[in-house]
């Protein structure tokens, strides 16, 4: 298969967990086997691979989650980074020219597309399989997965088909409707949709072409922010007359807020805290080092990260988004294609850092105008370089560099500092990339 996994937004339903570089995919959350916790994107992944070790997979996202995405998946899957967002329609045509360009995918051969953030069982992917072979075989041009509601949701659209067979061609779509129309849309046999379809490369870069005036995945690329936004299914899906719709029976769910996102957590707590025995469906995720307390509470999610401390009515916390969007601070926490920060102090004229770095990993070779750093490593072994002298580092050592000092730190074995920033004007944006020349 080829798979295109759409990857975008920053969760803030999410908060404190997500932010604007972690999205909700990136939240380990997922207890496996051997009691690691990954992501769901991780999960996602994991789940491709066993039911087709072959898939090739692309992911297409904005650059601002490409390091996590590299952080938790390594270089296993083919990243298509948006230069800036422009919605579904784009970001697939992007990618769909990506894959004929660069990955040389030819265009009678069938795409998967589907978001890479549902928590699904292994049937879900048994079916992506069959949603591939549709594509390759049927006259339609557009396959679609209707997922079987199990409520009346006024979070989807709805796909009408003509029949209730297995696959039928698409009578018609409703838009997100209220509560009333969603209970009329499933008596009338609607499908939930869930952004899943397929087609052959060939036709999405027809309609590419049709919609967009470019010659090539370069020029579209370097065109990018020129394009109006719009969503697939405006652009492609409501226009398309030789569609059809296949039905979809398993477990699929969008764990878009904290409470849809507790129902499938294995355990009530994740990290330090204790739930007395008068607690009653409550859940806790700490990403401090500190301990949380829960005595007789009932119905609730309490969640802490370097970003802030959540406390909500499981119900009550899908409607957080407008608050935390009044919230203007410094991300504090950020996973990188190196290894990770966490921030744990801001002062006036001071940040401190606390940086792990991946064993075999570096930063970018790099320098800053407004600012000094001191670094302090308190595990693990490398070799710092500054302005292209190298020395060997370890426990205890210390490394000051003043503003304009051109610097890196290669981890030897996984490696742990803290990193001190100093100055009256510390900015996100005040650095410079260099070019490295000496290594050794």
């Amino acid at each position: 298969m080829n798979i295109i996994l759409l990857s975008g937004g920053s969760g803030k339903r999410l908060w404190p967990l997500s932010n604007d570089v972690r999205s909700k995919q990136f939240i380990k959350l997922f207890k496996t086997d051997d009691q690691q916790y990954i992501s769901m994107v991780q999960r996602i992944y994991q789940q491709i691979r066993s039911v087709d070790p072959t898939a090739s997979i692309t992911i297409a996202t904005a650059k601002s989650q490409v390091s996590s995405i590299r952080n938790q998946l390594g270089n296993q899957v083919n990243i298509c980074v948006e230069p800036c967002r422009r919605d579904t329609f784009p970001a697939i045509a992007l990618a769909s020219s990506y894959l004929h360009d660069n990955k040389e995918i030819k265009k009678n051969e069938p795409i998967v597309v589907c978001p890479v953030d549902p928590y699904v069982e292994t049937s879900y992917f048994h079916a992506l399989k069959q949603l591939d072979a549709l594509a390759e075989q049927s006259r339609a041009n557009l396959t679609l997965m209707g997922i079987e509601p199990t409520y009346p949701s006024e979070k989807y659209g709805y796909i009408l088909p003509e029949t209730s067979d297995p696959v039928s061609k698409v009578h018609t779509f409703k838009e997100k409707p209220d509560l009333l129309s969603a209970q009329a849309y499933i008596q009338k046999g609607a499908l939930w949709n869930g952004g899943v379809f397929a087609f052959r490369l060939g036709y999405l870069l027809e309609k590419a072409h049709e919609l967009i005036a470019f010659t090539d995945y370069c020029d579209l690329y370097q065109n990018y922010s020129s394009l109006p936004k719009i969503s697939f299914d405006y652009a492609v899906v409501e226009k398309e007359t030789k569609i059809q719709v296949m039905r979809f029976s398993g477990e699929w769910k969008d764990l878009g807020t904290w409470n849809t996102l507790t129902e499938v957590m294995t355990e009530p707590v994740v990290g330090k805290a204790i739930l007395n025995e008068n607690c009653k469906n409550v859940h806790v995720v700490n990403e401090l080092d500190v301990p949380v307390l829960c005595m007789g509470l009932k119905n609730i999610v309490v969640s802490a990260s370097p970003e802030g401390i959540l406390v909500s009515d499981k119900e009550q916390s899908s409607y957080i988004k407008p608050f935390v969007d009044q919230f203007s601070q410094t991300v504090r926490f950020a996973e990188k294609s190196w290894g990770s920060f966490k921030v744990i102090d801001v002062g006036e004229n001071s940040i401190t850092i606390k940086v792990t770095l991946n064993p075999g990993h570096q930063m970018n070779y790099h320098s800053h105008e407004r600012r000094d750093e001191v670094w302090t490593v308190i595990s693990g072994t490398g070799k710092a370089i500054l302005d292209e002298k190298v020395q060997p580092i370890q426990p205890g050592s210390v490394i000051t560099m003043p503003a304009g000092c051109r610097h890196t730190v290669i981890a030897r074995t996984e490696l742990q500092m803290i990193e001190v920033q100093m100055g009256k004007d510390i900015r996100i944006d005040d650095k410079q990339k260099h070019s490295l020349t000496c290594t050794e």
